[in-house]
């Protein structure tokens, strides 16, 4: 373990922190090369340390997204965060761990159903996100309808140049048809043929080597705020939130 790196039982409110992002990312690329337990728990210590850093700039972001979404307000990392531990039982890859560390930056945490703001870093493929992905066919079915009623507002939003210079397109699965009960000649039907209505914006390892990560990120997710809560108007109705 390198000397500059406090235990994580030190950290105080007042500590000064020396871990990096890239730090994350160099233990990242290594538990890629050893993924398996007996490597992870040597460096058990080592994972603890780089977790709390994350969880401690987690929750610095939640505080500056909540000044632009209100919603944040009073939310955790600690709840936001994603587990490390891959779930295995379904998989043909055994490897026991993931190679990013991520959060979901949400009301109700990362397992809210609801549009939020997804951080994630991982060695070539460091990238934030934001929508609502794999939703029940039930609020995917309330999604499509409120895209249908609301096309013209819902294209003002994701057509917005500075929007779309930063989050191109959407991505996610999709059907080869316009979906019942939507009629198939509609202009706009590629936007109700989506499986998931998210959009992400890929970031080079780079930006993560500069102190300015932190103010980027927060611009960037501002511009996702019209977007989640035109989606969350539907979700919040579906399940009555």
């Amino acid at each position: 373990m390198k000397n500059n790196f406090y235990l994580a039982s030190s950290f105080t409110n007042n500590s000064e922190y020396y871990f990096i992002m890239k730090e994350i990312l160099q233990y990242l690329r290594e538990l890629r090369v050893n993924n398996n337990r007996d490597w992870f728990n040597t460096h058990k210590d080592r994972y603890l340390e780089l977790r709390l850093y994350f969880q401690n700039k987690m929750d610095e972001l939640i505080q500056r997204i909540a000044i632009f979404d209100g919603e944040l307000r009073g939310e955790e990392a600690k709840n936001c965060l994603y587990r490390i531990y891959r779930d295995t039982r379904f998989s043909p890859d055994k490897t026991p761990y993931k190679n990013h560390f991520a959060a979901y930056l949400c009301k109700g945490g990362r397992k809210s159903v609801r549009a939020g703001y997804y951080f994630h870093i991982e060695p070539e493929n460091c990238l934030i996100s934001g929508g609502v992905w794999c939703p029940e066919p039930k609020l995917l079915k309330e999604l499509r309808q409120s895209v249908y009623n609301h096309t013209d507002e819902f294209k003002e939003i994701i057509e917005n140049k500075k929007f779309k210079a930063v989050y191109p397109e959407m991505e996610g699965e999709m059907l080869k048809i316009v979906p019942r009960p939507f009629p198939r000649d509609f202009q706009d039907g590629e936007l109700l043929k989506r499986k998931d209505y998210v959009v992400v914006s890929y970031k080079e390892e780079s930006l993560f080597d500069t102190s300015e990560w932190m103010d980027k990120v927060v611009g960037d997710f501002k511009l996702l705020m019209p977007f989640n809560r035109f989606l969350n108007y539907t979700v919040d109705d579906v399940y009555d939130l």
